[in-house]
C-alpha cells in the first residue's frame, strides 16, 4: 500500500480501522450471539430470507454459503420491490429474515423487513447505525459496531457486516473451529492490510473493462471487489462465479483481459484456480490472490484459521489497493460521481 496516498482519503483511513471494528462487533454481540444460536438450533426456520442492497447484499452472498454449508437451512435473497412497489405480502411461515444494512433508513428495505415480520418471521439485523427505524423494528440487533463511516465507499462496515454473519453461522451450527478463528481474526485484518496481492494500479490503470472472480464462500467479496471497482475507478468490472463465468461470459476473454481472482483453501478454489489458468492460457491479464500461497509470507489460509474467513481478509486487503488504483486513475473514492453515503431507493 503506497502510504502517503492512503493517508489522503477517508476510505483508506477507514479500511484501516476494520480490525478494530471486528474486535468491537464480536466483544459487543457475544452474549447475544450466543442466545440467538441457541435459539435457532432450538426452533430452527424452515427458510432464510435475506434483506439488503449493494454492498450489504453481496455480505448477504456470503451468509447464504455459510448458512446453506454450516446448517442446511436454505436461503433465499428477498426482491424488496416486492413489498415497496407492489406491497405483496409474503406467506405466513417459520422464517427467520436476516436484514443488513449501514445505515437502516431505506424505505424498501424496511417494508421487507416489516412485512416478514407480520407474517412472523424473526427478524434479525445487522446495522451499523443502532437509531435507525430498522434497528428499532428487530427483534434481534446486532450492532455492526463500526464506527462513523463518511466515505461513500463501504469497507469496515461491510467487513463488520461479514464478521458478524460468520459469527451468526458459528453459533448456530455450534461450529467450534469457526468461532475459535473469529477470536484471531482481527489480527489477521492487521496482517492483511500489509499485503498487496493484485497490483491493481499495474494492472488496471489504464484498463476499460474486467472479470472479478470467486466461488463459494469467496464468491461474495468477488461481487464487492467488482462494485468497488465501478464506484471507486470508473471501471466496467463484472463479479462472476467461477462456475458461471464459464455459460457465456468467458467467450470475451482473450489476450491482455484483466482478470482478478480470489481463490480459497476449500474445494471452491480448485474451481477458480481452473478458470483463471485457462484465462491465463488465452494471454489474459490475471491476477489472483490464492489463499494457499506463501509468496509474499504467511498464507492467507493460515492467517485465517479457518476457510471461511479467508474472504474476509483477501477484501481487506483488497480495498488498499482499490483506494490508491482510484486516486492513479484521478478519481476521488471518497465522493464518487452520481452517489451518496445513503442510498433511499422504494
Amino acid at each position: 500500500m503506497t502510504v502517503l496516498m492512503a493517508e489522503k482519503t477517508l476510505m483508506a483511513a477507514e479500511t484501516a480501522e476494520a480490525p478494530e471494528a471486528c474486535a468491537r462487533f464480536l466483544a459487543a454481540n457475544g452474549e447475544v450471539l450466543a442466545k440467538l444460536g441457541e435459539d435457532l438450533r432450538a426452533n430452527p426456520p424452515a427458510l432464510v430470507v435475506t434483506c439488503a442492497r449493494g454492498s450489504s447484499d453481496h455480505a448477504a452472498t456470503y451468509g447464504k454459503y455459510l448458512i446453506e454449508t454450516m446448517v442446511g437451512v436454505p436461503v433465499s435473497s428477498a426482491a424488496l420491490s416486492v413489498a415497496s412497489v407492489y406491497a405483496a405480502a409474503p406467506v405466513p411461515g417459520n422464517a427467520l429474515l436476516i436484514a443488513i444494512s449501514q445505515s437502516g433508513r431505506s424505505p424498501d428495505l424496511i417494508a421487507t423487513a416489516q412485512a416478514y415480520k407480520d407474517a412472523g418471521a424473526r427478524v434479525v439485523a445487522l446495522v451499523n447505525d443502532e437509531t435507525s427505524p430498522l434497528a428499532a423494528m428487530a427483534d434481534v440487533l446486532l450492532p455492526l459496531k463500526a464506527g462513523p463511516e463518511r466515505s461513500v465507499a463501504a469497507t469496515k462496515s461491510y467487513i463488520a457486516a461479514l464478521v458478524g454473519l460468520a459469527a451468526l453461522a458459528g453459533h448456530w451450527a455450534k461450529d467450534a473451529a469457526l468461532l475459535g478463528a473469529l477470536e484471531t481474526l482481527p489480527e489477521g485484518l492487521v496482517q492483511a492490510l500489509r499485503r498487496e496481492p493484485f497490483g491493481l494500479v499495474q494492472l488496471l490503470g489504464s484498463a476499460t473493462n474486467l472479470f472479478v472472480i470467486g466461488r463459494g464462500y469467496g464468491f461474495a467479496v468477488a461481487q464487492e471487489a467488482a462494485l468497488k471497482l465501478k464506484e471507486t475507478c470508473g471501471l466496467h468490472a463484472e463479479g462472476f462465479s467461477a462456475a458461471e463465468v464459464r455459460h457465456g461470459p468467458m467467450a470475451i476473454v482473450n489476450a491482455g483481459f484483466p482478470v482478478v481472482a480470489f481463490a480459497g483453501s476449500d474445494a471452491s478454489g480448485a474451481s477458480v484456480r481452473e478458470a483463471a489458468g485457462e484465462f491465463a492460457a488465452r494471454d489474459a491479464a490475471v491476477r489472483q490472490l490464492d489463499a494457499l500461497s506463501d509468496e509474499t509470507g504467511q498464507s492467507f489460509a493460515a492467517l485465517a484459521g479457518h476457510p471461511a474467513l479467508e474472504p474476509i481478509l483477501m477484501i481487506q486487503a483488497f480495498y488498499p489497493e482499490a483506494n490508491d488504483l482510484s486516486l492513479a486513475r484521478g478519481f476521488n473514492p471518497d465522493a464518487p460521481a452520481h452517489l451518496r453515503k445513503v442510498t433511499e431507493t422504494r
